[in-house]
């Protein structure tokens, strides 16, 4: 009955308190008593909610008042009402202050195998109050939804305009090569980069993975190779690797995957690491996200 928007801003919470006390009393009298008020305005109240509502709620006798089946659900949502009522003004302190409320934050996958998980409990211990909602997306569709507000806080990949958001390197970690086990370059060692030459590389699609395919163009300047598939995901290029369809370049945390016939390589002579920042809309509106802003600030250089 009261999810009627039309319906609820006809209910006063008067007359929904003065319905609750009759119920609970099952006398008008000593409901008025109870409520320090006479009993004719309380049953104008109780007929007036009926009337509203258009149902009969209660049974009424001389001695006794009862429910009808109407007023027994009626009932219950009643002190539903009453109860989020009376809980509103400290919620909303609460949520001015940032002590409660709800942050969405977006991540890149290869954001989830490190920094995101161990940030992610900090904040579950440093702010129990605060609901974190997740989303999984490329860094681009992150942006997209920081600037609509359908984000608060991304997890991404540079560039993005520092105009429209404020930032902070979050993670640092270096390159490593996958590839295929057993295969000629399957070793311990630090790789050269001149040993890719004439390598089939897997290579990230340049819309949606454009910043690793910018560091993968980077990192490989000079090298020949043979460029295969076009790819957006990590997690999707080890699993080609793993069926012998090339080699891929993927941040180091990628390792933590361990897809069947897949093994890691460290890279030598690489100087651009992939980097990870943290990235929202300045002046963020929500108070909860600026403590969580303010957790991340005081967060270790990774």
């Amino acid at each position: 009955m009261t999810g009627d928007g039309k319906l609820s801003a006809m209910l006063s919470l008067e007359q929904v308190r003065g319905f609750v006390v009759v119920a609970e009393e099952g006398n008008f009298r000593r409901a008025a008593e109870r409520l320090q008020m006479t009993q004719p305005p309380l049953s104008r109240q109780i007929q007036k909610l009926e009337r509203d509502i258009g149902v009969l709620l209660l049974d009424r006798t001389q001695r006794q008042v009862e429910l009808t089946p109407a007023g027994e659900v009626f009932l219950a949502e009643a002190r539903r009402l009453l109860a989020l009522a009376e809980a509103a003004p400290s919620t909303a302190r609460l949520v001015a202050a940032g002590r409660t409320g709800t942050v969405r934050i977006g991540f890149t996958a290869t954001a989830g195998f490190g920094f995101l998980g161990r940030f992610l409990n900090q904040i579950s211990r440093s702010l129990p109050e605060i609901e974190l909602v997740l989303a999984e997306q490329v860094s681009a569709v992150q942006f997209e939804e920081l600037s609509s507000g359908k984000l608060d806080l991304a997890f991404a990949r540079p560039p993005f305009d520092r105009a429209e958001f404020d930032a902070r390197l979050v993670h640092r970690e270096p390159l490593v090569l996958a590839l295929p086990e057993g295969h000629r370059l399957d070793a311990q060692t630090p790789l050269s980069l001149d040993e890719l030459e004439g390598e089939r590389l897997l290579v990230y699609a340049p819309g949606p993975a454009r910043y690793f395919a910018e560091l993968m163009t980077r990192t490989l300047a000079g090298i020949s190779y043979d460029p295969a598939d076009r790819l957006t995901q990590v997690h999707t290029m080890l699993a080609l690797v793993a069926a012998g369809r090339g080699l891929a370049l993927v941040p180091e945390t990628a390792s933590h995957l361990h897809p069947d016939g897949v093994r890691y390589r460290p890279l030598s002579g690489v100087r651009e690491p992939a980097e990870l920042y943290a990235v929202w809309r300045r002046h963020p509106a929500n108070p909860a996200l600026r403590r969580v802003i303010d957790l991340l600030e005081s967060w270790p250089d990774s």
